[in-house]
């Protein structure tokens, strides 16, 4: 197929590699004049805009910061460039209603559109092993299985249009109020004497086991690839926890959901990456616990 992939940072550009090694024919664009440097060097080609990469393309994939951009792209002549019928595969993580919003406005158009956002990280999006949570009728599921599949190594559909998004903004709920409580306990361990070799052979193997403890453990040691090995090197950024925290509290504000683990966590991570923490992985909120901020 040939493809559009627009949003070419850390984890669009490696997707955009993993589509090429499926032999797609993938051409990109991004707005930041460094991210398509970085794909020049690795050899995606690159269009003029992204509505110039969108006229010949069979899939568009968009992965922008956020749903203001997905929609002001949309309305900006992006649906308007790409052939009728187009497959639209809007990856951004952005709104529950703004994924509902774009999916109408590329129905509208004459195009198909299914929102599948992503959890893995950068490690994933370079290594293929993504996770994709699929919003979209079974047709179009169908159709773009196999580019998430060149991408990803869990692929769920989750519902129609928006509830991918839905999906992902709850699972980030619980990894973010996981990861706060992991944090928490390694503190409180360290101030009880209890070394954090100790804590984790026994959490780890315990009732207290997560993804939080066992992949991203926010102290340097037991998990040698965890961020807290390389200084809290994201990973997945404090912004981002944040940004994605606030499409949560959205959620929650708008069904009435008493969810306040939910709310406090996404006051934590906001006062996180409005200091120390916007360009370090979010396990470094330890840090802040330590230091008595949270």
């Amino acid at each position: 197929m040939k493809i559009a992939f627009l949003g070419l940072g850390h984890m669009g550009l490696p997707m955009a590699r993993n589509l090429q090694a499926a032999g797609h024919d993938v051409i990109g664009f991004d707005v930041m004049p460094a991210a398509r440097e970085a794909a020049v060097a690795v050899g995606v080609p690159l269009a003029e805009s992204g509505t110039d990469a969108a006229t010949d393309a069979d899939v568009v994939i968009t992965m922008f910061p956020a749903g203001k951009h997905v929609i002001e792209a949309y309305e900006g002549g992006l649906l308007a460039a790409a052939r009728p019928g187009t497959l639209f595969i809007e990856s951004s993580t952005i709104a529950v209603d703004e994924a509902q919003a774009a999916h109408a406005m590329a129905i509208a158009a004459g195009h198909r559109n299914i929102d599948a956002p992503v959890s893995g990280g950068v490690v994933g999006a370079e290594n293929a092993t993504l996770a994709f949570m699929v919003g979209a009728s079974d047709d179009d599921f169908a159709a773009a299985l196999p580019l998430l599949e060149a991408m990803g190594k869990r692929i769920v559909h989750c519902g129609g249009p928006g509830l991918g998004q839905a999906a992902k903004v709850c699972n980030n709920m619980i990894l973010a109020v996981s990861q706060i409580v992991v944090g928490e306990a390694f503190v409180l361990g360290e101030r009880l004497g209890l070394s954090h070799d100790a804590l984790y052979d026994v959490a780890a193997n315990a009732s207290g086991q997560c993804w939080a403890l066992t992949t991203n453990c926010p102290v340097p040691g037991p998990v040698p690839t965890s961020p807290a090995n390389r200084d809290y090197q994201p990973g997945f950024a404090g912004a981002l926890m944040a940004k994605d925290l606030g499409l949560a509290l959205q959620a929650i504000d708008q069904t009435s959901t008493d969810a306040r683990m939910g709310r406090l966590a996404q006051e934590i991570y906001a006062a996180f990456a409005a200091g120390s923490g916007g360009g370090r992985d979010f396990s470094g909120i330890i840090t802040d616990i330590r230091d008595g901020q949270v």
